[in-house]
């Protein structure tokens, strides 16, 4: 095939895939050089996840503290049915032998040694390290009542202080509330496993004229992969030969599967669905996008956040509050002359004092939140990014690649003469169906969308900065831009100009010399954007455009969305410069843009967003990455983070209220008016605290952050 282009601007060289195997012919059939202000992305990589109070949060942990719970609860039946203290309490007499009466202490020695042991270990790895909460609370608690039920077993102490039973049912509940706990941060983990199991167990690379089975790690850049139908890519590659329609939607979110062909990008753990392709590899193990999607997931699941390091702060204070809490509780009862109740009253202020559901209020929620936005396709980097989110008043989105397509398509058909403008679309797209130009696809595309019988052509060419010719039937039908017009003396019609004031792309169409009407191409506005600004209004947030197009494209497209303030003309490393002013306005900006020249306007805003992954997702500036390219998940993030915010509050008032509430309770303050807080209820009800405040977490799992949901009204 010649070469040609329809206008006198010029465009990056394409492939062309008519030429013979293995040789590259560039292709200048370059219509238009279509402005962009995008680009590609790339991923990190990194699989690693930080449990909360200093234990991994993973399958481990979850078995240890399964069985251990289970093992307990077996033991503490015994130990509390053999308790004096619990037969007197519920009102049944234990067997007169004397034996009978060391199956508590016994029994519950083993529950403090062993039950006890995770609590006992995290309380010494707190003092050492000077930062006393949780687990030194519930260790200390454990060990006064461990100590005082072996002195009232032995005869040193009162028997009232017999606190076995109370022992057992600390031990027993506390060992249920961290299985939740790790449970519950096993689960949000489940997204970096699904991840993980998308790469195939073998690959097939192509070694001289035979094909050699491999595993994916002895995979190496440059390496020829065969996928087969239904196969899965094993590594991000390039394809070289054959196409096939590609399932990406595990790594985009979209369930629309999309056409790879020759020199086509794929992605590791995508499927090739209908028909086997080569793929030469470009990156193995953690330079694969998929890697990089589990870095960002694993990173934001183990990073900090200023609500974190706030239930941090609450918690060291709440262990100083019971810390004096309980040795003002010994104080006063040793006074009044009560030693024996000063024990028990001080014992019951350090159980109900246990901040674990104070830790477990933030890293539960944020854990949740980021697994939930992953499996939606948003990559949350930075937990503070997702914080910030909830306060965003201002959206600035680049207008290329993320509003629009990136890719021309057709906007208007104006016929001259005796045809219509099916009629017209339907020739054009004849001509232009054996070029492989973005051009003449959006052409054979728009008559492809109008179901449109496109009749055959014949005796294809091309010319440089001309355009194209074919014969149709009895017909010469030529497109072209004004080179072609002034090469056979035609004229262009009245309505160019006003679509060259818009911006766009013309194309005259030609049968045999005559001009017979025009078309107009423009970059596509995607049909999401409407729905997604739609959605943003109604949020009460001002949206913005910023561009490299010039005024009267931006003007065009900022009309057309119904967009609140658009930049024009904007050059790259001006973009940071309009964040600024908005920024300087006293607005909360969140920027989405598509590419590394959107790095610096990224990093100024106070969210930067990543729109649109297709192969790579690493900017290091952005916050929040969408895998896909629909902005309408800009909206699912401030709903996420505006969800996640909620239930973070929620939380941190119910277990740091709950535990200043019941402190004092514990302490005795209402003992004057004959109300006292048994250690056993005291024990229940911080467990039960935590229990509340892991099921509340847990409800951000019903949240909706499909972006379908938002439509254009």
């Amino acid at each position: 095939m010649s070469q040609h282009d329809h206008s006198a601007a010029s465009s990056p060289a394409v492939h062309d895939k008519a030429a013979p195997e293995g040789v590259e012919v560039p292709d200048a059939h370059a219509h238009h050089a279509m402005q962009n202000d995008g680009a590609t992305m790339n991923h990190g990589s990194e699989d690693q996840h930080e449990g909360h109070g200093g234990h991994a949060g993973n399958g481990d942990h979850v078995a240890r503290f399964r069985k251990l719970f289970w093992i307990m609860l077996v033991m503490a039946v015994p130990v509390v049915g053999f308790s004096t203290m619990f037969a007197m309490l519920v009102g049944y007499s234990l067997p007169g032998a004397a034996w009978t009466g060391w199956i508590s202490p016994v029994l519950g020695t083993v529950m403090y040694v062993w039950g006890g042991a995770p609590f006992l270990t995290g309380a010494v790895s707190e003092i050492r390290s000077r930062q006393p909460g949780m687990m030194l609370l519930i260790g200390l608690a454990i060990t006064v009542a461990f100590v005082a039920s072996w002195g009232a077993s032995i005869g040193l102490l009162d028997h009232g202080l017999d606190f076995w039973w109370e022992l057992a049912l600390l031990i027993v509940i506390m060992l249920l509330g961290h299985w939740i706990e790790m449970r519950s941060l096993a689960q949000t983990t489940s997204a970096l496993d699904s991840l993980a199991a998308l790469l195939p167990d073998e690959a097939e690379r192509v070694e001289g004229d035979q094909t050699v089975t491999v595993s994916p790690a002895e995979l190496r850049v440059g390496d020829i992969i065969v996928v087969r139908p239904g196969g899965r890519v094993p590594a991000d590659g390039r394809v070289s030969q054959g196409a096939a329609s590609m399932d990406e939607s595990m790594i985009t979110g979209e369930s629309v599967s999309v056409r790879r062909g020759e020199g086509d990008h794929v992605v590791a753990g995508t499927v090739a669905t209908d028909s086997g392709i080569r793929v030469e590899i470009t990156a193995v193990g953690d330079d694969t996008a998929l890697a990089g999607i589990q870095k960002m997931v694993a990173e934001a699941q183990a990073s900090s956040s200023r609500a974190q390091r706030l239930a941090d702060k609450a918690a060291g204070w709440l262990f100083w509050f019971a810390l004096g809490a309980g040795i003002i509780t010994a104080i006063v009862w040793t006074l009044i002359g009560m030693p024996d109740a000063a024990v028990v009253r001080t014992v019951t202020v350090l159980v109900i004092a246990c901040p674990h559901a104070l830790g477990l209020a933030i890293p539960l929620v944020v854990s949740i939140s980021t697994e939930r936005a992953a499996k939606a396709g948003v990559l949350i980097k930075d937990r503070m990014a997702l914080e910030t989110m909830r306060k965003v008043d201002t959206v600035l989105f680049d207008k290329t690649g993320t509003l629009t397509k990136g890719n021309p398509a057709v906007t208007a058909i104006e016929p001259s003469g005796s045809f219509n403008a099916d009629e017209l679309l339907a020739l054009a797209a004849a001509a232009e169906s054996d070029s492989e130009h973005p051009l003449a696809r959006a052409i054979v595309a728009a008559a492809a969308d109008r179901n449109l019988d496109v009749p055959k052509s014949t005796d294809f060419e091309s010319s440089p900065a001309v355009g194209v010719k074919a014969r149709v039937g009895n017909r010469e039908v030529q497109v072209g831009g004004p080179y072609l017009l002034e090469q056979e003396n035609g004229t262009e019609l009245e309505i160019a100009h006003q679509w060259r004031d818009q911006g766009s792309i013309i194309l005259h169409v030609l049968i045999d010399g005559e001009v017979v009407g025009a078309l107009a191409l423009a970059d596509e506005i995607r049909t999401e954007s409407h729905a997604a600004i739609a959605a943003l209004h109604d949020r009460d947030v001002q949206v913005v455009m910023i561009t490299g197009d010039a005024e009267a494209i931006a003007a065009t497209v900022a009309a057309e969305l119904g967009i609140d303030r658009y930049f024009a003309g904007v050059r790259p490393e001006d973009k940071a410069s309009k964040v600024k002013e908005l920024q300087s306005e006293g607005r909360i900006v969140a920027m989405v843009g598509d590419g590394v020249n959107d790095a610096p306007a990224l990093a100024q805003a106070n969210v930067g967003i990543a729109i649109g992954a297709g192969t790579d997702v690493a900017i290091a500036t952005a916050g929040v990455i969408l895998a896909s390219d629909d902005p309408r998940s800009v909206v699912s993030v401030i709903e996420l983070s505006r969800a996640s915010y909620r239930k973070m509050t929620q939380n941190l008032w119910w277990a740091a209220g709950y535990n200043l509430i019941s402190v004092p309770l514990a302490a005795g303050v209402l003992a004057p008016i004959g109300f006292i807080l048994p250690m056993s209820i005291g024990a229940v009800l911080m467990s039960l605290s935590t229990i509340v405040v892991a099921l509340n977490a847990q409800l951000l799992r019903r949240l909706d952050l499909n972006p379908e949901r938002y439509t254009q009204q």
